[in-house]
């Protein structure tokens, strides 16, 4: 079936679904402010001081006009993940390692954990940055979402065993996302409280604005869903000008779009 048809089949599929709500708006108009050349293999971001990140040939990177810093650690292998909540204390995860490294705001290394050195087994499968000095750890050993003081190297398990694989997840400091591999969605505080946020649809890419807010891309269309305090959803089209592009990522009204080739800012406003 080709991507076309694909694309046309969904948007029937999800008119189908929501025409019966015509009080709904279904469209969330974009505004494009900017667009620059994409060199980067993977584009992930920028932070509130307009420095934008990426990853190289395995190199992170953080660039803004003609300041550039760059960090590589080849004994670590590919990066898997990185956390930019803090800009002041970065997040790279090196998976097929099991370590995490943590940088400064000119991606000075801070700090290197081994976790497979810990006094308590931990392998990591997901990784965040939490509050007071701690790591987010979903330690696949025992299949619970656990905190990980990186200043004291003591590890505590917050949660109850998951019962489901996971298939996305996303971290704020206070809580743990994820949605698993039946679209079910779930969020964990740092004291350990589980709370089911409901079931989404299919989806290519997805990001979590809160615990009643995303936006997931399907057959290269972009959707906002938001949840109010009923459970009833409201799925709305985002409008851009790219038919195909490989992420996206939204942070304070700003929607960066991914291609191949560029990355292009939108404007836009969810209520």
């Amino acid at each position: 079936m080709s991507e076309t048809v694909q694309k046309f089949l969904f948007s029937i599929f999800l008119f189908c679904t929501f025409h019966a709500l015509p009080a709904q708006d279904l469209n969330v108009n974009s505004t494009l402010i900017s667009q620059y050349k994409n060199t980067s293999d993977i584009f992930l971001g920028y932070d509130a001081f307009g420095y934008s990140y990426q990853i190289t040939n395995n190199v992170f990177s953080k660039i803004k006009g003609k300041e550039i810093f760059e960090y590589k650690n080849v004994s670590l292998g590919k990066i898997t993940k990185v956390d930019l909540q803090n800009p002041l204390k970065i997040v790279l995860f090196y998976e097929d390692f099991n370590s995490v490294v943590l940088l400064d705001n000119q991606l000075n290394k801070m700090t290197e954990i081994n976790f497979s050195q810990n006094a308590t087994p931990i392998v990591v499968s997901a990784i965040g940055m939490s509050t007071q000095n701690q790591l987010w750890i979903y330690n696949t050993l025992n299949q619970q979402i656990g905190l990980f003081d990186y200043l004291k190297n003591e590890y505590k398990t917050v949660s109850i065993p998951l019962t489901e694989p996971i298939q996305y997840y996303q971290t704020d400091f206070n809580t743990f996302y994820w949605i698993d591999k039946k679209n079910y969605w779930y969020s964990c505080d740092i004291f350990g409280k589980i709370t089911s946020l409901g079931k989404v649809g299919e989806f290519d890419k997805i990001q979590i604005i809160s615990s009643s807010k995303y936006i997931f891309s399907k057959a290269n269309l972009l959707f906002l869903t938001e949840i109010d305090k009923s459970g009833t959803e409201k799925v709305s089209e985002i409008k851009v000008l790219e038919k195909t592009f490989n992420n996206f990522d939204y942070k304070d009204q700003i929607l960066s779009i991914f291609t191949a080739r560029d990355i292009l800012n939108y404007k836009i406003v969810t209520p």
